[in-house]
């Protein structure tokens, strides 16, 4: 991989991470999350080995669908709450869709399916 390539990749995966930390609205947490899965992806399959394309496209498929469910979770709770905010978590249904995500993200039990192969 280009040395550059690696250095923006890296740099894309700093800039996610400190996004999703300094944020206080779903939106830009989001958006830092999806800015972690868009840099990690090459990073993962930079080797041309068939086992790494598959995890790269697994580790796809789980980060999207967990990052479905969270922004259905801040949604569910704007529109229970009437606020945007993360520290306005209070509806029991977004809370509950809120913990899964994250569990899925992090490759928790029982949600570590993908977690091995990747």
């Amino acid at each position: 991989m280009n040395p550059y390539a690696k250095l923006t990749f890296s740099l894309s995966l700093m800039l996610g991470t400190t996004i999703t930390i300094s944020s206080s609205h779903w939106m830009s947490a989001w958006a830092g999350l999806e800015i972690n899965t868009l840099a990690i992806i090459p990073l993962i399959s930079k080797s041309h080995h068939p086992r790494a394309i598959e995890a790269a496209i697994k580790y796809f498929l789980v980060q999207a669908a967990a990052s479905t469910l969270l922004l259905f979770s801040s949604m569910i709770n704007a529109w229970h709450t009437g606020q945007w905010d993360i520290t306005q978590l209070n509806h029991s249904t977004s809370s509950l869709l809120l913990t899964t995500a994250i569990a899925m993200k992090l490759g928790l039990v029982p949600f570590h399916f993908w977690f091995p192969e990747v």
